[in-house]
């Protein structure tokens, strides 16, 4: 398969292709368009996808503006490739849409998609201008129920993305561990946890690691500093929502905002709103001209563009936007240029009343060595200033990455000044006959390394994963207490195949991330908090946004070794962050590159991608098939066509084990147009448990940035009942519209971290954004076989040629850089 031949190949033939030239069998393309009709979205008249058919945002908006609509609770995230590094996140039609305050009925969040920071869907409307968007100006217009994300509209994306949306069940569109952090806070504010344990004075000291035999020799152990308690706030059932329905009332927002409000705000919701309306903006899913309609109704004349309550609350609802298209900071000049976007007079007094606020953070980063790491200046005049990028972000990011940068600082400096490999002290692991025990001489070097440092990178792609794999085996046969975490239940699942060892306890080996942090995987943790580990090796690193990888370091002891793998080529992280590029970056740790390669045909194709070269691959067996769509409609019906007859038939890969891929939920071949095709052909049914019946495909959302594939086997009083890869599974009745979505068709971003015997890649022509790390991830989720649905014509080798990755603005390669030393 050239990259020519995938450039043209949908003006070639109608029959799909094999890169040997092979026909699999299949109708014509003029057969019947099977389940296009049920599509979301129709090809317009000429065969080209209609307008508005992009992620999130319909042909034509309502033109009514004013405060917010009802927010829908079970909104969730949309998805599709674009921006910031690798996708961006967006807002998608609900399946029940709520009204809007005039009746109309808005377009809104689709239920259960993926908080992906990474995965954008374009919109169609334009930016509002200043003047629509400022208080006591013309009234904005497309006004639509963006409700219960924290999602970002469709204008004014800083940062220089493309704008993007989150969405997510009541106010859940954070990533992983943005909402395990406010799983915690709720936690307190409810009375379940204790404050005491989630919060420090000081940055995260060192933990003493618990007692193991053997273990290898660890750096000196900080003392635990004093824990402070923090009020307890009462959770929402017990807030009276009388006083903040009244608010929303007077500022014609519908009174269900009164919920999503109070657990935005607090208990002092309504006094909090009536100080300064555009506190609504906290709200996730309001936007900047729903928040300025509602304050105009309550301040009346008294509302001004310029009223600082306003650019304050601007200031950080724009900084959340950003976190949502995975930057962890914004380069001023970038928060300055949105903040005019959205109407504000003068953004540098803006940024200045925000600073002395406290609401925003400035950090100063060298600029003069790669990454901006702090350099000794070559100049004889020691005074010269060195020159800065100023960047401005919120606390809570900024802490995460300080913490992150503090932890993995702390753990590759644990053995700096030891050897840990040849075990010479009496009872240490002997780390060389491990190695020496090794599959392969890629795994031998990754133990030899691991034993002599505390902070190891490991790099390689799938059949890579069988290298950290050997290590924990080998560690576990040492008598040490190693476990392996991968980002998805699909991984752990693959992991445990391949490393089939229990702790003496009958503790598995294979956890998942999620599940290791929260206890209900893994071995649990000491007096001190810490996991009871003597080695972790994390799989699909690049998949760790900054929080949950700032929870992960702060819960191993000192003494432990950490790896982090995965494959560089893969997106990267749904949350805020790029740690296993910044980590790798930064060159502060050894990196260990696997030189196993992934086998066949699909790895061939996928290894060249890697590179920035498309190239043809033999596939006798087709492995990988091209099949040329001449419009979104034909797509999706030779999507389904594939799925249903021409891979099991003539690859051997039935149905429910084949998976359908495509940039973005919305237009005219997303993931709603797909699914919904595809239902009416593989499990039609009238939807009768809210919208779903049993024996459908689901993609199922227990956290945002987590995706779990399953099936209906049916519902109750309880809620829908799953089946999870043999795990059942109860989604409570008011969260399915949030938490699950049909998932015969996925996003590359919710695809990733799991693999199918077989993936049907859908290219439409109108797909915007691609990336090589799109395509890569995408093309690399089949293992037996890959079929290409094409018709994105040179915007596929453009991709892979050109587009690497949209870049994310972070600071964790800095502060690696300063607080840790350069290794060879």
């Amino acid at each position: 398969m050239t990259t020519d031949r995938l450039a043209g190949e949908a003006a070639q033939g109608a029959e799909p292709q094999s890169p040997g030239g092979t026909t699999p069998p299949g109708p014509a393309p003029g057969a019947a368009r099977e389940g296009a009709g049920a599509a979301a979205e129709q090809p317009s008249a000429s065969g080209a996808p209609s307008a508005g058919a992009k992620e999130g945002t319909p042909a034509a908006e309502p033109q009514d503006a004013g405060p917010p609509a009802a927010p829908d609770p079970a909104a969730a995230q949309a998805t599709t490739p674009g921006a910031s590094g690798q996708e961006a996140t967006a807002q998608a039609d609900p399946e029940t849409e709520p009204r809007s305050p005039g009746g109309t009925t808005p377009p809104g969040p689709a239920p259960g998609d993926q908080p992906a920071a990474a995965e954008q869907a374009t919109a169609d409307a334009p930016a509002a201008g200043a003047g629509a968007d400022a208080p006591g100006g013309a009234a904005a217009q497309g006004v639509r129920a963006e409700v219960a994300t924290d999602g970002a509209p469709d204008d004014a994306a800083p940062g220089g993305a493309e704008p993007s949306k989150s969405e997510g069940s009541q106010g859940k569109g954070r990533s992983a561990a943005a909402e395990a952090l406010a799983a915690a806070v709720r936690a307190v504010e409810s009375g379940e946890r204790p404050a005491a344990s989630f919060f420090n004075d000081t940055a995260p000291a060192r933990r003493a690691a618990a007692p193991a035999a053997p273990v290898a020799p660890a750096a000196p152990v900080r003392e635990q500093p004093p824990r402070r308690e923090v009020p307890v706030r009462p959770g929402r059932e017990a807030i009276d929502l009388g006083d903040v329905r009244q608010v929303l009332a007077a500022g014609g927002a519908p009174e269900s905002l009164a919920g999503p409000v109070v657990e935005a705000l607090g208990e002092r919701a309504a006094e909090a709103l009536r100080e300064n309306p555009w506190q609504l903006l906290a709200v996730p899913g309001v936007r900047h001209d729903q928040a300025d309609g509602f304050a105009r109704a309550l301040l009346g004349p008294a509302c001004d563009p310029g009223d600082e309550r306003r650019s304050q609350a601007l200031t950080g609802w724009l900084l959340e936007r950003a976190a949502l298209e995975g930057h962890t900071a914004l380069e001023s000049a970038a928060l300055r240029a949105a903040l005019a976007k959205v109407g504000v007079p003068d953004p540098d007094e803006a940024l200045r009343s925000a600073i002395a606020d406290g609401g925003v953070l400035v950090f100063q980063d060298a600029l003069d060595a790669p990454g901006g790491a702090r350099a000794t200046a070559e100049s004889d005049d020691e005074d010269a200033e060195q020159p800065v990028r100023v960047l401005l972000g919120l606390d809570r990011y900024a802490l995460a990455e300080e913490s992150l940068a503090d932890g993995l600082a702390r753990l590759a400096a644990t053995f700096a000044e030891t050897d840990g490999v040849t075990g010479g002290e009496s009872g240490a692991p002997d780390w060389e006959s491990a190695a020496a025990g090794a599959p392969t001489s890629s795994a031998a070097e990754l133990i030899r390394t691991v034993a002599a440092h505390g902070l190891v990178t490991h790099s390689g792609g799938e059949a890579a994963r069988a290298e950290p794999a050997a290590l924990v085996a080998a560690a576990r046969a040492l008598g040490l207490r190693a476990y392996a975490a991968a980002h998805s239940e699909d991984g752990r699942r693959r992991l445990a195949a391949t490393l089939e060892t229990t702790g003496p306890d009958g503790t598995p080996a294979a956890v998942t991330v999620a599940g290791l942090l929260s206890g209900a995987e893994g071995p649990g943790r000491d007096e001190e908090g810490a996991l009871t580990v003597d080695l972790l090796a994390v799989l699909d690193a690049p998949q760790l946004d900054v929080e949950t990888a700032a929870m992960l370091v702060e819960s191993l002891p000192d003494g432990a070794r950490l790896v982090l793998s995965g494959d560089p080529g893969v997106l990267w992280s749904a949350g805020p962050g790029r740690v296993f590029a910044d980590l790798v970056a930064a060159r502060r740790c050894p990196q260990v590159v696997s030189r196993t390669p992934d086998p066949g045909p699909i790895g061939e194709l996928v290894s060249g991608i890697g590179i920035g070269e498309l190239h043809q691959v033999e596939a006798p067996g087709k492995e990988v098939v091209i099949v040329p769509a001449h419009d979104a409609g034909e797509a999706v019906h030779r999507t389904v066509q594939l799925v249903a007859d021409s891979v099991p038939r003539a690859i051997g890969v039935p149905s429910e084990q084949t998976q359908v891929i495509t940039p973005g939920h919305g237009g005219a071949a997303g993931t709603r147009a797909l699914n919904t095709a595809l239902k009416n052909r593989l499990n039609p049914g009238p939807g009768r448990f809210g919208g779903f019946d049993p024996g459908d495909r689901v993609a199922y959302t227990p956290a945002p940035g987590r995706t779990v594939p399953g099936t209906v086997v049916s519902a109750d009083a309880e809620g829908l009942r799953l089946d999870c890869a043999g795990a059942p599974m109860v989604v409570p009745r008011e969260e399915v519209g949030g938490l699950v979505r049909h998932g015969w068709a996925l996003t590359a971003h919710q695809a990733a971290g799991m693999h199918w015997p077989a993936a049907v890649v859908v290219l439409p022509g109108d797909a915007a954004g691609l990336t090589r790390a799109w395509v890569y991830t995408a093309f690399s989720r089949g293992e037996r076989h890959l079929s290409v649905v094409h018709g994105a014509e040179g915007a596929l080798p453009r991709a892979v040629a050109e587009v690497p990755y949209l870049d994310r603005t972070t600071r964790l390669r800095t502060l690696l850089q300063t607080q840790a030393p350069a290794t060879g």
